[in-house]
């Protein structure tokens, strides 16, 4: 059965509480601490117990290349001759 997301803060919590030597009132520092741990492994490609990497699909991308050039070519002009018609 997976714990869910609160159940795994509440016992990181409490493992950071025994770390510590169970100190008084710090029960909010070690749920903050707790959360934002589980947040990183969330984002990360570690499993949540932190035992393990998850392995990720790899995203390729094209490759990339130069842009194509295009050649412009200038249209044929036909000369006119000085009474204005084609020659």
């Amino acid at each position: 059965m997976t714990e869910t997301r609160d159940e795994w803060i509440r016992k990181r919590a409490y493992a950071l509480w025994e770390e510590e030597g169970h100190p008084a009132g710090r029960e909010v520092a070690h749920w903050e601490q707790a959360r934002s741990e589980r947040l990183s492994l969330e984002g990360s490609a570690a499993s949540v117990d932190g035992k393990e990497v998850k392995t990720r699909k790899r995203t390729v991308s094209p490759p990339k290349t130069a842009p194509a050039t295009r050649s412009v070519t200038k249209p044929a002009t036909t000369k006119k001759a000085a009474n204005g018609k084609s020659a």
